[in-house]
This record gives C-alpha cells, sequence and structure tokens, in this order.
C-alpha cells in the first residue's frame, strides 16, 4: 500500500497546533474557497486537489486535542463541505454560503495577530 503524504506537511508535524481555533477555521476556509472556485470554474483536477488540502486540515483541526469538547462545529462543517463538493448537496449549500461561513473566522484570526 501506498504511503501518502500531507499535503501541508510542516502543519501536519505539530505547527498547527500553535494556531488557535480562528486561525486553523479560517485556513481551512481559505482551502474551501478555493475548491469551491475551482467547482464554479468546471476545474475538477483543482477542485479536488484544494478539497483533499481542506480536508487535511480540518481532519487536523478535529485531532488537536484542545478541541475534544468542540467537535460538533468542525465535524459538522467537514460533513458539509464534502456534501456540497462531492456529496448530493443534500443540505442546499451554495459556495457563498460556505464562504460566508469560514470569512468570520479568517478575520478574526488576522485582528488578533
Amino acid at each position: 500500500m501506498a504511503e501518502t503524504r500531507a499535503k501541508h506537511e510542516t502543519l501536519a508535524d505539530g505547527r498547527w497546533g500553535s494556531f488557535s481555533l480562528m486561525e486553523q477555521l479560517g485556513n481551512v476556509g481559505s482551502e474551501v474557497g478555493r475548491a469551491t472556485s475551482a467547482k464554479r470554474r468546471g476545474d475538477d483536477a483543482r477542485m479536488w486537489s484544494a478539497l483533499e488540502r481542506a480536508l487535511e486540515l480540518i481532519d487536523l483541526t478535529i485531532a488537536d486535542p484542545r478541541w475534544i469538547d468542540r467537535l460538533k462545529e468542525p465535524l459538522r462543517a467537514r460533513e458539509l463541505i464534502c456534501d456540497f463538493l462531492v456529496g448530493d448537496n443534500e443540505y442546499g449549500s451554495t459556495g457563498e454560503g460556505l464562504d460566508a461561513y469560514f470569512l468570520p473566522f479568517a478575520i478574526a484570526a488576522r485582528s488578533t495577530r
């Protein structure tokens, strides 16, 4: 079985744990934005690549022991991302709606620096 390399190797190696929840979700949102933009353009290769990066980052967030009591939101966000980008969009999500969800995290993270 082939070994899977992390898309964000330095983050997967522990740097992700130094980010606040706002920073983590803001970064996830950046990749989700790239994926939704590529989907809108019909660029499947870029959509899949950005989706893989987004899922890697949200999975790192979910695995972060600091958020053990706060997993409901990132788990739900992961479900919505997958449903919209590659599922049947049962929840009726939009790219704009996902961007609107993640943007405040990026703004909050930037304002705390």
